[in-house]
This record gives C-alpha cells, sequence and structure tokens, in this order.
C-alpha cells in the first residue's frame, strides 16, 4: 500500500512538474527579445517560421489561420491536443476584406437565358422590397452553404474569391444588387458592408517540443 501511495505521489509531481515547465517555456518564450535565439539555443528545440494568411475572418481552415487572426501579438499558444507544439504570434500585417452575401443560379441545371430572366425577377422582389435576400437566398441558392445563412458569405479576404467575382465586388458600393457570372454559375450579388483593413497575414513561429 506504501509502495502505491509513493508512486502515485511521485507521478503526481512529475506531472506537475512537466505542466511547470510548459508553462514557465511559454512564459519566457512570451517575454524574451530574442525568441529564436530562446529556441534555438536555451531550449535547444526544432522550429520553424510561417507566414500564414487569412482567408476569412469570419471561418477558419484551422489552428494557424485562427491564431493568425485572433491571436495577440507575441503571445504564445499550445501546446494544443494530438501534437505538442508551441505557436507564438510574431508580427501581424493588414489586408482588405469584403463582406457579401450571394445566391447562385446553377446554369448546369438552367439554361443561361432562364438563370438571367429568373436572376432579374428575384432582383425585382428584393428591391420592391416584395421579399429579402435573405428568403430568395434559401430559396434560390444553389449554395447551400451560405443559403442556410441568407447568402451571407461573411468576411473574406481581397482576391480568394473567383476573378469575376472579385472584380464585381471591388466596382460596387454597400447596399447595391448585381449579377455577375462565372464557371459556377451566376449569381446575384449584394455588398452587405464597406471594405475594411483588417489582420490578413500572421508571422508565427512553431517550436517543436519534442
Amino acid at each position: 500500500m506504501k509502495k502505491i501511495t509513493v508512486l502515485v505521489i511521485t507521478l503526481c509531481c512529475a506531472l506537475s512538474n512537466q505542466a511547470q515547465t510548459v508553462a514557465q517555456i511559454k512564459k519566457e518564450l512570451e517575454t524574451t527579445d530574442n525568441p529564436i535565439g530562446y529556441v534555438k539555443f536555451k531550449l535547444k528545440k526544432k522550429y520553424v517560421i510561417d507566414t500564414v494568411a487569412v482567408m476569412s475572418s469570419t471561418s477558419f481552415l484551422g489552428i494557424a489561420d485562427s491564431i493568425a487572426y485572433k491571436g495577440k501579438m507575441n503571445k504564445v499558444y499550445g501546446p494544443f491536443k494530438g501534437n505538442n507544439v508551441l505557436i507564438k504570434v510574431l508580427a501581424k500585417l493588414p489586408n482588405t476584406f469584403y463582406h457579401v452575401s450571394h445566391i447562385l443560379i446553377d446554369t448546369g441545371v438552367f439554361k443561361k437565358a432562364f438563370a438571367d430572366s429568373l436572376a432579374s425577377k428575384i432582383i425585382n422582389r428584393i428591391q420592391t422590397g416584395n421579399s429579402t435576400f435573405e428568403r430568395m437566398a434559401s430559396t434560390y441558392s444553389a449554395d447551400h452553404n451560405s443559403a442556410a445563412k441568407g447568402g451571407d458569405l461573411g468576411w473574406f479576404v481581397r482576391g480568394v474569391m473567383l476573378p469575376e467575382l472579385d472584380n464585381g465586388i471591388r466596382t460596387h458600393a454597400k447596399g447595391e444588387i448585381f449579377k455577375v457570372w462565372t464557371p459556377s454559375g451566376l449569381h446575384i450579388v449584394t455588398i452587405k458592408d464597406k471594405p475594411k483593413e483588417d489582420d490578413g497575414f500572421a508571422l508565427l513561429l512553431r517550436v517543436f517540443m519534442k
């Protein structure tokens, strides 16, 4: 019984020391003026420095772009479940973001002439107040993901959309509704907000603890 108790105490102490060590490393990595030197010469751990682009500020592909947008300068994050990596935000740079909604009419289902006529009728119903963009999106849009949100695509960075959409968005103002043809079909687009400058890139230091 004594051996088991001693073993449990020893194990708990070991886990506590390990947690404190990681916490201490994170604290030192956050406060050092030379994070690369700290990792390379003191920790002697492998590391990489990545430039991560933020495609959308409302939905994220994974941990990296989420930290790139939401993370604070010089803050250290992790280690995360499933890996043993610490991530420090070294720098951030801005980019231009747009917020739009769209209704996609699938020209693989409808002929172009019919799609164009349908789009005009949808726009007319919205502009005359007989319906809303959100209601028309949930009824007609072939983009089911955005249709469930009333056509809202969220905030996304300039250049991430199809070129035809990107050009159309840049040449219209908040509140306008317009058509855009792309290889995906015919889009009815409305600009939800004015473009804004936001965190679009981040320089991340990844430290491999094992």
